[in-house]
């Protein structure tokens, strides 16, 4: 998305008050807004027109949220913000597991929405103008693995391809540019950008998790990624910057 460019979003979800409110707060705060009530229409949408960030709602009547934000994810690099209950906290941890950015808890106040939605579209601006910044880099590697920072691919020492998230690259990113640095749980979401509207300890740790879940031999023993208990993370590697 341009920068200058107005945001196209989708809300997805079946309460038609909670359509109207948030297309016209949104629509009102220089946003361009589509809805759509079901999965299904979500889709139609999403094939239709261009996206920047989806609102979805987890509890959509008949439908697996979870499985939605899935097949969102798989299908593009869109940013996705979760609408959730206020005590549905393991839904919240699962869906930043499978790749979604951010999440709001009902009943939510518009102000707060909205911050939130600038917040992840203001990262993404950020991410895609990662490689401009760090044009003179081309790639790390670490311990036979290979981060590129052009592709934003992760080649595993066997010559595999690893895929990851915008955020697990963001993440491992700033984990290579200061290798055997323990790096708190602050500084790797600013060095990440894996958010910008408050600091939530989590969203790193589940970056971790699937991290090392993709690249540690013994995820229970992990000799790459490794927590430094009250400090924060540490790769325990040498990284070597390829140009």
């Amino acid at each position: 998305m341009n920068a200058n460019a107005t945001p196209h979003i989708l809300i997805v979800d079946d309460d038609p008050a909670v359509r109207e409110l948030v297309v016209e707060y949104l629509g009102n705060n220089d946003m361009r807004t589509s809805a759509a009530a079901s999965g299904r229409e979500m889709f139609e949408r999403f094939d239709s027109e261009a996206i920047d960030l989806v609102l979805l709602d987890l509890k959509l009547p008949g439908e697996d949220g979870m499985q939605l934000a899935r097949s969102l994810r798989e299908r593009a690099t869109v940013p996705i913000v979760l609408l959730t209950g206020r005590n549905e906290e393991a839904d919240r941890v699962m869906g930043l597991e499978l790749g979604a950015d951010d999440y709001v808890t009902k009943p939510f106040s518009p102000r707060e929405l909205l911050a939130r939605v600038r917040a992840v579209l203001r990262r993404y601006q950020v991410q895609a103008t990662l490689p401009e910044r760090d044009n003179a880099r081309r790639a790390y590697r670490f311990s036979g693995w290979e981060l590129n920072l052009r592709t934003r691919r992760l080649q595993a020492p066997d010559g595999r391809l690893v895929e990851l998230s915008n955020g697990e690259f963001s993440l491992l990113a700033a984990l290579c540019r200061a290798p055997q640095r323990v790096l708190s749980r602050d500084q790797l979401l600013s060095m990440s950008r894996l958010h910008e509207a408050e600091v939530y300890d989590r969203t790193v740790d589940v970056q971790i998790r699937r991290l090392r879940v993709k690249i540690e031999a013994d995820q229970t023993r992990p000799a790459l990624i490794v927590t430094e208990r009250g400090a924060g993370y540490r790769l325990a590697s040498e990284v070597e910057t390829l140009y």
